[in-house]
């Protein structure tokens, strides 16, 4: 899955056993890329 570091804004790729950590500025508040597509909800 693909995150960007809070701290260095940085693109980060998580291993399954690499732990919840920036590899390049150690910081641990990592935040999950969202898609460029948006969802509608039609409220009646």
């Amino acid at each position: 899955m693909s995150y960007k570091c809070s701290r260095c804004k940085r693109d980060v790729e998580l291993d399954e056993f690499g732990g919840v950590r920036c590899p390049y500025c150690g910081h641990r508040v990592l935040l999950k890329e969202r898609s460029p597509n948006v969802k509608e909800v039609a409220v009646e």
